[in-house]
């Protein structure tokens, strides 16, 4: 069985409709079993989406993306700063 990829609009969704059907007197086991996840990822969702709206969830994604990106960039400056400084003392 092929792992799905549930995007941030898709996880907020279906956290809502896993509690509507709690609300009816389902467990949450049976209500994620009947979305098609695990019990177990609706928990991780949980606790990473719970409470977010769909705009921010997307933020959070963009942001992460972005914080990924200047942490490489921030190790390659150091890098490039510590070649320079090795260069400068003639220990090469």
């Amino acid at each position: 069985m092929p792992i799905k990829k549930y995007a941030p609009e898709e996880i907020i969704k279906l956290l809502r409709l896993v509690k509507i059907e709690t609300g009816q007197g389902k467990t949450n086991a049976q209500a994620c079993r009947d979305l098609g996840f695990t019990e177990q990822s609706y928990y991780r969702w949980r606790k990473e989406y719970g409470g977010l709206k769909i705009s921010q969830a997307r933020r959070l994604k963009e942001m992460e993306k972005e914080n990924a990106r200047l942490k490489k960039l921030v190790a390659d400056l150091s890098l490039d700063k510590d070649i320079l400084k090795e260069a400068l003392k003639g220990n090469y």
